[in-house]
């Protein structure tokens, strides 16, 4: 089970959606005006129904039931335009909050660790992008309006009730007791029943994005039966969610509809008991029948949006939450003094394995080119990750120029220290778009040289609209090695001091991994370049060779001198060299 992030507390959620209103107020006061007219307006309809019975009662003209029944058709078009006037601004007040809450998102995301994301999983951060936001966005779009108007409308209803007779709307309010007593046992169920909902639908996501990801490794591993018991048991453990969730709404409204015609039936009782002791006209008990009647409506769509709102609550609780997780860097850190990088001490474990580093000592100069090799589990991207700022050790220090590289801001980091590894990944965009990413501030020519050093000028230079060309679905689609050359040339764009190579070339063949890694080392002559050596030519081109043994520096040195020594770099490069140049394991 992965460790999902932070969901926020009703209060901060009331908080933010607080913010959302203050930041659109004059859109929200117009939505609030034009309902609230709308809903007067309608009043009108039953209050001259009443009179007209009374008048006729009373024996007045078919002149007098004409203006009133003109007036009513007025009220009612006159109710219509408000209301659809109301909807429509509603809608564009949801749909400018929703693209603040999709920015503020994105911009959150992005300032997490990357550790806090792995640990979390893709999953648990991909359903609160989209699932979870689209649910947001259609309460705000949809719901919010509706829930407004119709709030509005029960308002003034029950006011008007009141006013006609306080006996009747008395009678009224009481029938309604019953609504209150569904809605409150509902909603002390609802918001813990629809978060687990969200969580398990995370949780699916995340077993669906981690087998699509890695179906190779399950193939070669035989791991299929593994991972469909997984995915069955997340299935079913949403399933259960959802089976709750559906329980809840299977109680809470036919509960509801059932007390719709309480009210009704106790004005039509009462009044009629006192109408028939000449207590009270008929016009106005017809009139508090169709005010109670013309209730249940918003009060109908009130309490189905109300279930829609206890959901969408849940949701933004989740997308909320993003802004309690922790920020890659937070706050101004001490610039380094230097580029020296220096490792001391350090031990790490991830959080659910044992220590993986044991007092690791390294230090890395300026401008040097080190190669870090060892076999399989030996601690080698580990340490990269450190080194890279992603972790922070548990005990000792990695530092560059005194300062703790986790401790850098983004900014910072990204002109220090950069990672590059196999994964990569090509944006919806333009060719421009994906290497301005690295730095937005690069001319074409600059673009063009950056391509032109990993290798990629060839084929980028043969596309149909050069840097302007889409790539993607919709457009050209690179191939894996076309994609890792990219990645590598916003490497270059970035111009950090220091460069780490995780299996940065893992996806290219031999003779375009060689070519790539030369026109690289070319371009970042006189940084420091740490690479994961997998294919041993990198450690004989290297000015020095770390070797990893179980999480341990075993050896130190040169290619030259570590093969002298007949140690364990030794064995690896005998077997590798011996092989026909196969990597070793790793």
């Amino acid at each position: 089970m992965s460790a999902q992030l932070p969901v926020a507390e009703p209060a901060e959620v009331r908080r933010a959606a607080f913010r959302l209103v203050r930041a659109d107020r004059r859109a929200f006061a117009v939505v609030l005006g034009l309902n609230s007219a709308a809903a007067a307006v309608g009043l009108v309809g039953p209050w001259l129904l009443g009179r007209i019975i009374d008048e006729v009662r009373a024996g007045s003209g078919v002149d007098v039931v004409d203006r009133m029944a003109l007036a009513i058709v007025v009220c009612a078009v006159a109710q219509l335009l408000l209301a659809r006037w109301a909807r429509y601004t509603g809608h564009r007040f949801g749909e400018r909050t929703l693209a603040r809450i999709r920015e503020t998102f994105v911009e959150r995301a992005l300032a997490l660790p990357a550790s806090v994301v792995e640990r979390a999983g893709t999953g648990d951060l991909t359903a609160r992008g989209t699932a979870d936001v689209t649910a947001v966005g259609t309460t705000l779009r949809d719901a919010g309006p509706e829930l407004l108007i119709t709030s509005v409308q029960a308002l003034f209803i029950l006011s008007a009730v009141l006013v006609l007779d306080p006996l009747l709307g008395a009678c009224g309010v009481l029938g309604l007791l019953s609504i209150w007593c569904a809605l409150r046992w509902y909603l002390r169920r609802a918001r813990t029943a629809y978060l687990a909902e969200g969580a398990a639908t995370s949780e699916v996501a995340e077993i669906v994005a981690a087998t699509a990801s890695g179906a190779r490794t399950v193939e070669a591993f035989g791991l299929r039966r593994r991972r469909i018991t997984a995915s069955r048991e997340a299935l079913e453990t949403s399933r259960r969610t959802r089976m709750r969730t559906l329980f809840l709404r299977n109680v809470f409204f036919p509960a509801v509809e059932i007390s719709y015609e309480i009210p009704v039936v106790a004005v039509l009782l009462v009044g009629g008991a006192l109408h028939a002791g000449g207590g009270m006209s008929l016009g106005t008990v017809v009139t508090a029948a169709l005010y109670l009647r013309q209730l249940s409506e918003p009060l109908d769509l009130l309490l189905q949006r109300v279930e829609q709102l206890q959901s969408s609550s849940a949701s933004f609780a989740r997308v909320e939450g993003l802004a309690q997780a922790p920020r890659a860097g937070s706050g101004r850190s001490p610039a380094p003094a230097g580029d020296r990088i220096d490792v001391t001490g350090v031990r790490y474990a991830y959080d659910r394995g044992g220590e993986v580093l044991h007092g690791v000592d390294l230090t890395v100069t300026p401008g040097e080119r080190l190669a870090v090799v060892g076999p399989s589990g030996a601690g080698k991207s580990t340490l990269c990750r450190l080194l890279a700022g992603i972790d922070a050790p548990r005990s000792g220090s990695v530092t560059v120029g005194g300062v703790p590289i986790a401790a850098l801001d983004p900014e910072q980091l990204r002109r220090q220290v950069v990672l590059v590894t196999q994964e990569h990944h090509v944006f919806l965009g333009t060719v421009r778009d994906n290497l301005l990413i690295a730095e937005p501030g690069a001319t074409d020519d600059e673009l063009w040289a950056a391509l032109a050093a990993v290798g990629a000028g060839d084929w980028a230079g043969e596309l149909p609209d050069g840097l302007d060309t889409a790539l993607g679905s919709d457009g050209f689609r690179t191939d894996g090695s076309q994609a890792q050359q990219l990645a590598l040339a916003r490497v270059v764009l970035a111009d950090p001091h220091t460069v780490i190579l995780d299996e940065a070339t893992a996806l290219l063949d031999p003779t375009t991994a060689r070519h790539t890694e030369r026109a690289l080392a070319a371009v970042l002559e006189g940084r420091t370049v740490i690479a994961i050596a997998h294919r041993l030519h990198t450690a004989h081109d290297a000015d020095r060779v770390a070797v990893m043994e179980e999480g341990r520096l075993t050896e130190r040195g040169t290619h030259d001198e570590l093969v002298a020594a007949n140690g364990a770099y030794a064995a690896l490069w005998r077997s590798w060299h011996g092989d026909g140049h196969q990597s070793p394991s790793a």
